[in-house]
């Protein structure tokens, strides 16, 4: 397990995100756990592993233990904050990257084939905090970008959620700005349906195991484990086809002007 270095500084926006050194030489943004906040980790590790097993842009990640002496030298740190737990979630910084707010104008999308994945891990997830705040544009050339999925706190509806919430995730179509934007790279609906095969097929005894992996000292219980994992395998497989079949009629074919 890598070990924390040096505090960079403290970054903007709601996630209570640090960058910090570690001793591989690179820098990540590290999330501590928050009261009020229980389930922001978890969410961040399961939709991480997920989203790497689907080969998915999200920056690499990992749960990291930092030392109580490391962390009571952070500013804005509490106490009980530094208390809650000795593990946290880091994600790798990605540098000279701009979210989508801060780009006005895109030629091109150079992994455009994944935004198709991406917008149905979002339905799968339920994920409603796909803004362009939460994607990060990396220029390879003028006007052309490659394109990162970050911030996945509030997957599953939110960031404290209880199992009755799990067990009845909406199934609606999300008003994302950022989809519409990614549907217009995306050439062939097909695509849409070539990422629900292989979404359809992530065994779950990995889904079993991303939840065990996740830290005693983020309080998620048994049953709470369960409950992700059932709602997970049965969003999939009964929930998921029908919202593509309506978000296909709905945002994809109107805005392509496919009638």
């Amino acid at each position: 397990m890598i070990e924390p270095v040096s505090f960079v500084k403290k970054l903007e926006g709601k996630s209570n995100s640090y960058l910090i050194t570690f001793n591989d030489g690179r820098d990540y943004v590290v999330k501590y756990f928050h009261n009020g906040f229980e389930k922001a980790l978890p969410n961040e590790w399961i939709a991480y592993c997920i989203a790497r097993y689907l080969d998915l842009p999200i920056p690499f990640a990992q749960i990291v233990q930092i030392p109580v002496e490391f962390s009571s030298k952070i500013p804005d740190l509490t106490e009980e904050v530094i208390n809650n737990s000795q593990y946290q979630f880091a994600s790798l910084y990605v540098p000279n990257c701009k979210d989508g707010h801060q780009v006005s104008t895109i030629q091109h999308i150079v992994n455009a084939r994944s935004l198709a994945g991406i917008i149905l891990f979002d339905y799968w997830l339920y994920n409603e905090d796909r803004t362009r705040k939460n994607i990060l544009l990396h220029e390879e050339d003028s006007n052309n970008y490659h394109l990162w999925i970050i911030d996945h706190a509030e997957v599953f509806g939110s960031y404290s959620w209880l199992i009755p919430e799990i067990e009845n995730l909406p199934q609606k179509i999300m008003k994302s700005a950022t989809h519409q934007l990614m549907v217009g790279f995306i050439e062939d609906e097909k695509e849409f349906k070539k990422h629900l095969n292989i979404i359809q097929t992530v065994p779950v005894l990995l889904l079993e195991e991303i939840v065990e992996c996740i830290p005693e000292d983020w309080m998620v219980s048994k049953e709470e484990k369960k409950a992700i994992v059932g709602r997970l395998v049965n969003r999939r497989k009964k929930i998921l086809p029908l919202l593509l079949k309506k978000f296909l009629k709905k945002i994809y074919r109107p805005i392509k002007n496919i009638p």
